[in-house]
């Protein structure tokens, strides 16, 4: 038998990685600001009644049911983007991107009016951190976008990424704040603020984990989705060179 096919036989198989986990937990974590926007959308439609914590929804509904909307289409479809054999599917790639871009846009803008324009019950001591990550979101969204039109698809999947972690930020912010009471005790003004914050920092840092694994396992030139990378054979010296 020749060495190359006794090779072959003995060279081990390698089992490709379980796809849907990662969007198994993206998901989870999103039905937490998903259930709680339905329970306010529900408080909102039912005539509930009107406290200190939701008259502004009541005086403006419009920004916060375009948010909940906008977001609850956002961090759900964008958890399968996550998935290795859709991503690679250009049809599916472009489709999801063209819900996911305007749903993240009026996410973001809706969030960033909310945070100017709602009185808010425990004063405006997190309101600089809500301008900040909603600014962040829509400049990462815009900049993806201009990185998709100049075919620069590592930079468009990098900004995206970091817009779908700032979005997914309630969700850890409800797991940071629950596991701060379980542990410390109730949370005063400033303490929710922090926490609020460090929802959205653990966010960012997991997508730069993200973000830079993808980069080292990268080819050298980055393609479309759907698309392979064709390296050019080596030359063959001619006779007399």
């Amino acid at each position: 038998m020749p060495t190359e096919t006794i090779s072959a036989a003995v060279k081990p198989v390698r089992r490709s990685r379980p796809q849907w986990p990662v969007p198994a937990g993206l998901i989870l974590l999103s039905l937490i600001p998903v259930i709680f926007g339905a329970l306010r959308l529900t408080e909102l439609t039912s005539g509930a009644a009107v406290t200190p914590q939701n008259a502004r929804f009541f005086a403006s509904p419009v920004p916060v049911v375009t948010h909940i909307a906008s977001v609850t289409v956002y961090s759900l479809l964008g958890a399968f983007q996550f998935v290795p054999s859709l991503r690679g599917r250009r049809g599916w790639h472009r489709i999801a991107g063209r819900i996911l871009i305007p749903a993240g846009l009026l996410t973001a803008l809706s969030g960033l009016w909310m945070s100017v324009f709602y009185p808010l019950p425990d004063g405006h001591t997190d309101v600089p951190l809500r301008l900040f990550f909603g600014a962040a979101m829509l400049l990462s969204i815009v900049l993806g976008l201009a990185a998709v039109r100049q075919r620069d698809f590592v930079r468009h999947s990098a900004w995206m990424t970091r817009a779908y972690a700032i979005a997914l930020g309630a969700g850890t912010q409800a797991v940071v704040g629950l596991t701060w009471i379980i542990l410390v005790g109730p949370t005063d003004v400033p303490t929710r603020a922090v926490l609020l914050g460090a929802g959205w920092v653990v966010n960012l840092a997991v997508a730069e984990y993200v973000i830079r694994g993808r980069a080292r396992n990268a080819p050298r030139r980055a393609t479309a989705p759907g698309r392979t990378v064709s390296r050019p054979s080596p030359a063959v010296p001619r006779r007399g060179e």
